[in-house]
């Protein structure tokens, strides 16, 4: 497993270029198709286990995912090894579906309880979960991060965007030092907005969520039936069927490169200057090996690079929001 320094490195945090993304095991929630469904939590607790074996040391959660319940997980599997792993959690939202607030008094209780559910006393990253930019206060957010700052229940404070098109102002004006941001082979829209150059040149620290768009490009949706729980089930069935069908333009790219097609969509993302990690939701032992191998993978090179960049410029994969 490879690692790079988170940000700006005063703070010396070095994560594993692949992390683990924690919704998927959080399970159902309140307020509908807010998940993937139900899950096992002992088999949620083995993939843990295997991706700190594997050398993953970077967790993103949430207080919603699963109503708290990722958290929890992440509590009990690493209660006696917190100095070793690296956590990022986010507050923002009361509950999924429902109105966001970033006022001190909501963030802060929001906080303390992803602390009591971690079973520790800070978090490495605090990020504001999805935040309409023009609904939210300068003058709030700073006064919410140098208190906790100064609490030391945070070490460094993060944005995880609505929008790529957001990410400027989310370090310009409110001061982000770590990004969260969507990125994958079908959703280029950071390279549109020339996300990774700016990172890049203010070392701002880069998360790239969703690198297999919900699963899809992993190739193993094909036939797949989304349940009323599943957050996928909120998309038309257009939207789903392009999805199902976007792996169709990659498989013979990864067959070139000897990689499944989960490796070659990490291995995209991972190239892509100023990344510092993608995190893959997992929830198999099986599906942590695979992701955690990657990095021992070679780089794409500027031609493949060039051509899935061609694919995504060429056609389009998105057709509707979701519902």
């Amino acid at each position: 497993m490879r690692y790079k320094a988170l940000g700006r490195g005063e703070i010396g945090i070095k994560i594993s270029e692949i992390g683990f993304g924690t919704w998927g095991i959080g399970g159902l929630s309140r307020g509908g198709a807010t998940s993937y469904g139900k899950t096992d939590d002992n088999e949620s607790k083995r993939a843990l286990q295997c991706a700190y074996d594997s050398g993953i040391n970077f967790y993103d959660t949430s207080n919603i995912y699963g109503d708290g319940h990722s958290e929890e997980l992440l509590g009990e599997v690493f209660k006696n090894r917190r100095d070793r792993i690296v956590i990022a959690t986010k507050v923002g939202f009361v509950e999924h579906l429902k109105p966001q607030d970033f006022s001190i008094n909501s963030m802060t209780e929001s906080l303390d309880g992803s602390l009591r559910r971690l079973r520790t006393d800070y978090v490495d990253i605090c990020q504001l979960h999805s935040p309409s930019l023009d609904q939210i206060s300068l003058g709030v957010i700073s006064e919410f991060v140098n208190k906790l700052k100064s609490q030391g229940k945070i070490r460094m404070f993060g944005i995880s965007v609505k929008s790529p098109k957001d990410c400027r102002s989310a370090v310009l004006n409110f001061g982000a030092e770590i990004l969260q941001v969507n990125f994958n082979m079908i959703d280029q829209r950071a390279l549109d907005f020339d996300i990774f150059e700016f990172v890049n040149k203010l070392n701002i620290g880069l998360v790239l969520r969703t690198p297999l768009c919900f699963g899809f490009l992993s190739g193993k949706c094909l036939n797949a039936e989304f349940g009323s729980d599943d957050h996928r089930s909120r998309w038309p069935k257009e939207q789903l069927d392009k999805w199902r069908e976007a792996p169709n333009f990659f498989i013979e790219i990864a067959k070139k490169m000897r990689l499944t097609l989960s490796q070659l969509a990490f291995r995209f993302c991972l190239d892509q200057v100023g990344t510092t990690t993608v995190i893959p939701g997992m929830i198999t032992v099986e599906e942590v090996m695979e992701n955690a191998s990657v990095s021992n993978t070679h780089p794409l090179g500027p031609i493949i690079l060039s051509e899935i960049r061609n694919i995504y410029l060429n056609h389009s994969f998105f057709i509707a929001k979701p519902k």
